[in-house]
């Protein structure tokens, strides 16, 4: 009878371990061992240690994405956008390279003869060029800000509310974010959209804006990024979960980029000629509307001084 009760016990004590044994914080993730190891695979055999005690750095999640993808295996769900495009960063997903502490490299190649200078987000921050472009340091992205859109609600939103509400969704939701770093929130009832201001001081190195923007952009989008992904990010408001539908990123780093205009699209070239052109029109029919208006003040003049004579 003692051994069937201490055979249970261990069986008991490894379902538990078991149990713990996970990470949270990234689906994908195989976890093992005492104490317990979690690692996920960034390419053909290739485990890639997490701190599942944290949200997992963007760029590692990115190399996670693309060696899926690159398998047949599933990234996104059926409810997300699909292309990558949809995002405010139009390069879209590639497959970065990062630093041991799962920072992104300030210069990005993506196995190509193109390089390029990224962001703390991993963003695209200068022109393409060949390998020789100097990327001197990492620029940190110190300001997000984040265009949501909800789905339909029972009772209108309180505005004034709102900006609570995020701030509190968020630190729950992304590893205990400091709220305070969520300085304005704007709503637009009609639009159903709500624009979030997340900042942080100059020199801050303690928080990543970036990992938590993208967490939310998947929680959005695709499916979350969490073990548990019947979850979602939806702040609580008049007793009523708020629950978003599309989201933008936009990025502000802590020194401006460097873009040019010989690297622009077509389409935004054609955009910037339109409007010079429409200027320029604009310009010209007031030259010609002054040069018109000084003629007949002329001829008025003289038929005035022929009537006198």
């Amino acid at each position: 009878m003692g051994i069937w009760i201490a055979l249970v016990l261990v069986a008991f004590a490894a379902g538990a371990a078991a149990q713990t044994c996970q990470c949270n914080t990234m689906k994908w993730a195989t976890c093992d061992g005492t104490p317990c190891v979690c690692t996920v695979l960034i390419g053909e055999n290739v485990k890639q240690p997490l701190n599942c005690s944290a949200l997992i750095p963007k760029c590692f999640l990115m190399k996670v994405e693309m060696y899926r993808a690159k398998k047949g295996q599933s990234v996104r769900g059926a409810g997300g956008k699909p292309v990558e495009s949809a995002f405010v960063d139009n390069d879209g997903i590639y497959d970065p390279d990062c630093e041991s502490n799962g920072n992104f490299k300030a210069k990005q190649c993506n196995n190509t003869e193109e390089c390029w200078c990224v962001n703390s987000a991993g963003v695209r921050r200068t022109d393409k060029g060949d390998k020789n472009i100097k990327c001197d340091k990492l620029v940190e992205t110190h300001w997000v800000r984040l265009q949501l859109t909800h789905k339909p609600v029972t009772t209108p939103l309180n505005a004034s509310g709102l900006k609570a509400a995020i701030a509190n969704a968020i630190q729950t939701r992304y590893g205990n974010f400091d709220k305070s770093m969520v300085q304005d929130v704007e709503y637009d009832a009609d639009a159903r959209m709500i624009v979030v201001d997340v900042k942080k001081p100059i020199g801050n190195r303690q928080h990543d804006l970036a990992n938590m923007a993208y967490y939310m952009e998947k929680d959005v989008k695709v499916l979350p990024l969490f073990k548990n992904d019947e979850l979602k990010f939806m702040p609580s408001l008049g007793g009523q979960n708020v629950e978003m539908e599309n989201i933008l990123v936009y990025y502000v780093d802590e020194e401006p980029p460097t873009f040019t205009m010989k690297n622009l699209s077509g389409g935004i070239i054609a955009v910037i000629v339109v409007v010079v052109l429409a200027v320029v029109a604009g310009l010209l029919v007031l030259f010609f509307a002054q040069r018109r208006q000084k003629r007949m003040y002329k001829q008025a003049q003289t038929s005035e001084m022929a009537t006198m004579s």
